[in-house]
């Protein structure tokens, strides 16, 4: 994006006061597709390039986080092909990009758990963790075969092993302690949580994290979600009176 372009897109924007870190659920990819006559992975295709554009954004403007929605526990649900074709893409995409976005100062962390993903693909987003690993431009979280409610059972089984075996006493349980055990302990909470393709609802992702997140939905289908529906959801945002259960 060029210097003039993104003046143009940032005007009335207080860059003072950006989320630190935005969650997005990227959904309508198929709807996109369905909607121009297209099978559902092109969808999916002209996604994952939305997702670059809008992290690419999300640097240059000086937000610190962005966590995506990539893959959830609830995915294998859907057509054989299609998950087939989301395992390729993910493992191409890191393949393709991850020389551009170590330049670029990209940390990427995979959260949810990696396990039952193909080994090649494993390999490969184990190896763009450790290559970024100290960057510090922006962090970028890619939640693959996650599910926020197996997230919290995993941690409250660590915290309970940990007390069963003597190293830890029940009364030192608190929020923090939890915070610790969930896959985003390295990132903040999310200030905001951006939706496309109009739907109302959290979707089993990132359940704890929310608990105060600014939400924001668009009608716009993801593969449609650029720059300008960027800032208008930023913009939003900053109208908010964020008071965290207090008065103002």
């Amino acid at each position: 994006m060029t210097v003039q372009l993104l003046s143009d897109v940032t005007t009335n924007l207080d860059l003072q006061k950006l989320p630190q870190h935005i969650a997005v659920i990227m959904d309508g990819n198929g709807r996109w597709a369905k909607s121009k006559g297209l099978p559902r992975i092109e969808g999916h295709r002209r996604g994952a390039n939305t997702l670059k554009e809008i992290l690419r954004v999300c640097k240059d403007w000086g937000i610190k986080t962005l966590t995506a929605y990539a893959f959830s526990t609830e995915n294998w649900g859907r057509p054989v092909t299609e998950v087939k074709f989301l395992m390729v893409l993910f493992e191409r995409l890191l393949r393709k990009e991850l020389t551009e976005m170590d330049e670029e100062g990209v940390c990427i962390k995979f959260i949810g758990d990696l396990s039952p993903l193909p080994e090649s693909l494993q390999q490969e987003m184990y190896h763009s963790m450790e290559v970024t690993n100290n960057n510090k431009t922006i962090q970028f979280n890619v939640a693959i075969n996650y599910g926020s409610r197996l997230e919290i059972v995993k941690a409250c089984k660590a915290i309970a092993q940990k007390v069963q075996l003597g190293e830890l006493s029940p009364e030192a349980i608190d929020e923090n302690l939890i915070s610790q055990y969930l896959y985003t302990c390295s990132s903040p909470d999310p200030d905001l949580l951006i939706r496309t393709s109009g739907e109302m609802r959290l979707s089993n992702f990132l359940l704890w994290q929310m608990a105060y997140t600014e939400i924001y939905v668009t009608e716009t289908f993801w593969p449609d979600f650029n720059p300008s529906e960027l800032k208008q959801a930023l913009l939003s945002y900053q109208q908010r009176d964020r008071r965290f259960g207090k008065v103002s």
